[in-house]
């Protein structure tokens, strides 16, 4: 520093961590700490098996025409941040999330009706809404949600997309 005091986070960065030294010849591992290294992969992981699980959802319910499913689902995982912004508690979050969350029931009712591709790219739009809400916090203490929603959207967005490129049909 230039005032003459010695700063202590900057040496006690420095100090390398037990488990952390690296033998003779190799640069040490430096990396995010153990907590946060950890916090993101089961999110993704768990995102990915709840995406299979909403790409074969029209299984389950067989009585609706697939399309209506997936735009049901779209619904409900972008209705999903109203109830964070509600715990937020602030106006402008509120009104936000409600506006963006009617953008996408929105796009799943011409989905139904129109092109399934109009459900893919709302599911990979949510994808990235998710994605800038994980980088901006804008919805407070929603820290693993984002990562989780994301991967879900973009899995069944992919195996939708896979769908459709080879013909399946998505009518009753």
């Amino acid at each position: 520093m230039t005032n003459g005091t010695h700063d202590t986070r900057t040496a006690d960065a420095l100090t390398p961590r037990p488990g952390l030294t690296a033998p003779p010849g190799q640069q040490p591992v430096t990396s995010m700490p153990r907590g946060r290294l950890r916090a993101l992969p089961v999110p993704v992981i768990w995102g990915a098996v709840w995406g299979v699980i909403q790409a074969v959802s029209p299984l389950g319910f067989w009585w609706l025409e697939p399309k209506t499913v997936y735009a049901l689902g779209l619904t409900l995982i972008a209705a999903v941040y109203i109830g964070f912004s509600v715990a937020d508690g602030r106006w402008k979050v509120i009104a936000a999330e409600c506006s963006v969350a009617g953008l996408f029931v929105v796009v799943a009712a011409v989905g139904v009706s129109g092109s399934a591709w109009l459900l893919v790219l709302g599911l990979a739009g949510h994808g990235l809404k998710d994605l800038w809400q994980h980088r901006t916090q804008f919805v407070r203490n929603t820290r693993w949600w984002p990562p989780f929603c994301a991967t879900v959207d973009w899995v069944a967005a992919g195996i939708l997309t896979a769908a459709l490129l080879m013909g399946v049909p998505f009518h009753g």
